[in-house]
């Protein structure tokens, strides 16, 4: 038997997290959550279960899909880089949805993203502001996805390099560089002005641990009678 449905009364009573976990299927909470879309833009929170949600119920409900409701749900994924999100909801879409520019755009923003071309994809946000403008942080939260994605390649960055991943130069880069040096470690080298970016496993492999060091011993015996 499936769950039941609940009644208005009993929706309001919910918050629209415990809306989807209780009734996912329910059309009725669609405008509860293009309304919770609209919230988590205003106060710059994130709910992907939330979005997915109402994603599969616009499959359900073609006629009753807001496009800018899902425009705001993409950008909003874009944001969540490194994490899959933008993929996730972009297979709930249907293929003629994503044919109209605005998604066409979001997707060509997501394949600059992945491949770290930031240039390019600066260069592509900026001819989008109408689309991107709507939805307050994502400058913000792409330039620290550039970082996350530099810190793991590169121990240390020439200044034009990371002035062109931040789309940043002058005293904004300058600022922006001071806050980093003071929060995360980075140095700045006197002789050429290259940043130093923070040590992790990934630009520093001899942080990584060896996995084989935590591997109990017990475990290595029950290996043996299967090798044998």
């Amino acid at each position: 038997m499936g769950r039941e449905i609940q009644s208005p009364q009993e929706q309001s009573s919910y918050t629209v997290e415990q809306l989807v976990a209780v009734n996912p299927f329910n059309p009725e909470i669609l405008p509860d959550l293009e309304n919770y879309v609209n919230e988590q833009v205003k106060s710059q929170t994130y709910s992907l279960d939330a979005n997915l949600c109402l994603l599969r119920l616009y499959q359900f409900e073609p006629e009753r899909m807001n496009t800018h409701i899902v425009a705001r749900i993409l950008v909003k994924a874009l944001m969540a880089m490194p994490a899959p999100d933008f993929s996730l909801c972009l297979f709930l879409i249907p293929e003629r949805v994503q044919m109209e520019e605005q998604f066409k755009a979001l997707i060509v923003l997501s394949h600059y993203l992945e491949t770290g071309r930031f240039q390019q994809l600066w260069d592509e946000a900026a001819k989008n502001r109408h689309i991107l403008e709507a939805v307050p942080g994502f400058e913000q939260a792409i330039q620290a996805y550039a970082i996350h994605l530099l810190s793991l390649t590169y121990q240390k960055v020439p200044r034009s390099v990371l002035a062109e991943a931040l789309n940043m130069d002058g005293a904004s880069l300058d600022k922006f560089i001071e806050l980093q040096v003071t929060n995360s470690g980075w140095i700045v080298e006197k002789e050429d002005g290259s940043i130093v970016l923070q040590q992790n496993e990934f630009n520093h492999p001899e942080l990584k641990k060896n996995i084989g060091e935590n591997v109990p011993l017990e475990h290595i015996a029950r290996i043996f009678p299967i090798l044998g």
